[in-house]
C-alpha cells in the first residue's frame, strides 16, 4: 500500500505535465501565438449571429421567442457551436497528435483530455462574451437563470465529448468516415432548433426531431433567457444518456485498439 501510494503523486504529476504540454501545443497550433487566433474564435459566432438577425429581421417583425433577434440566434448558435468545436476537436486527437504517442509518457487519454480542455474553456469563454456583448449592444429585457445556462452547456459538452470520441475511433479505424460524417452532420445545423422553436413543428415532425438531442441542448439554453418559455420536451437526462453511452463505446475500443491505431 505504501508503495503504491508513493508512486501516484508522481504519475499524477507526470499525467498532468503531459496535459498541460498538450495544451499548450494545441494553442499554438490551433489559435496562433497573437490574440488573432482567440478573436477570430468570437466573430466567428458573432457574424453568423448577425447574419442571420439581418436577413430574418427583413423577413419577421420579431423572432419565436422575445423581441431580440440577435438573443434568440445567439442562444441557438452558440450551444450549438460549444457541442461542435469539442466534438471536431476530439475527432481528430489521435490523428493529430499520432507521433507524440510513439512515446510512453503520453497516452491517448492524454491528447483527449488535453483537446477537450482547451475546447471547453475556450467555448465558454466565447459564449460569455458573445452574450455579453449583445445584452450590452441590443438591451433585450431578458432574466437570465445561470444554472440553466450551465445546465445546457455540460449538456453540450458531455454530447461533444461522446460525438467526439467515437468518432475519433471510427475515423482512426476507417478514415473515410470523417467525410461520411460530415457530410451527415451537415443538416444538424438546420434540424436543431437554431431558427425555431419545437412546439411550432406539426407531428409527425415534432415527434422525430425530439430524438435529436441537439434540440434539448438548445431548449434548455432557451428556457434560460426565456422565463415564460416552459421547454418541457428538453430532456437533460436524454443528453446525458446519449452522450455518456457513446463516450463508454469509444473509450473501451480505443482502450483494447489504440496500439494498432497508431500503426494503420
Amino acid at each position: 500500500m505504501v508503495g503504491i501510494t508513493a508512486k501516484n503523486p508522481h504519475w499524477s504529476v507526470s499525467c498532468s505535465r503531459s496535459i498541460m504540454a498538450l495544451i499548450l501545443r494545441e494553442m499554438g497550433t490551433t489559435y496562433g501565438r497573437s490574440a488573432g487566433g482567440y478573436l477570430w474564435a468570437i466573430l466567428e459566432p458573432a457574424a453568423g449571429i448577425a447574419l442571420l438577425t439581418f436577413i430574418f429581421s427583413l423577413a419577421f417583425r420579431a423572432p419565436p421567442l422575445g423581441e431580440s433577434f440577435p438573443l434568440f440566434y445567439a442562444t441557438g448558435i452558440l450551444p450549438f457551436a460549444f457541442y461542435v468545436q469539442i466534438y471536431v476537436k476530439l475527432m481528430v486527437a489521435i490523428w493529430f497528435s499520432k507521433p507524440l504517442l510513439q512515446y510512453p509518457v503520453i497516452s491517448y487519454i492524454d491528447t483527449l483530455l488535453s483537446r477537450f480542455l482547451l475546447s471547453l474553456f475556450t467555448q465558454i469563454s466565447v459564449f460569455f462574451i458573445v452574450i455579453m456583448g449583445i445584452l450590452l449592444i441590443d438591451s433585450p429585457q431578458v432574466s437570465i437563470d445561470i444554472p440553466l445556462i450551465a445546465l445546457s452547456l455540460s449538456m453540450a459538452a458531455v454530447l461533444g465529448a461522446g460525438v467526439g470520441v467515437l468518432n475519433c475511433l471510427l475515423i482512426s479505424v476507417a478514415p473515410v468516415w470523417q467525410r461520411l460524417w460530415n457530410v451527415l452532420h451537415r443538416p444538424m445545423f438546420i434540424i436543431s432548433g437554431i431558427f425555431f422553436v419545437l412546439e411550432s413543428i406539426p407531428e409527425p415532425y415534432r415527434s422525430i426531431l425530439w430524438f435529436n438531442p441537439l434540440v434539448h441542448v438548445i431548449g434548455v439554453m432557451r428556457r434560460a433567457f426565456y422565463p415564460t418559455y416552459d421547454a418541457s420536451y428538453a430532456s437533460p437526462t436524454f443528453v446525458f444518456a446519449f452522450g455518456l453511452i457513446t463516450l463508454m463505446i469509444g473509450l473501451f475500443f480505443l482502450r483494447r485498439w489504440h496500439k494498432e491505431i497508431l500503426y494503420l
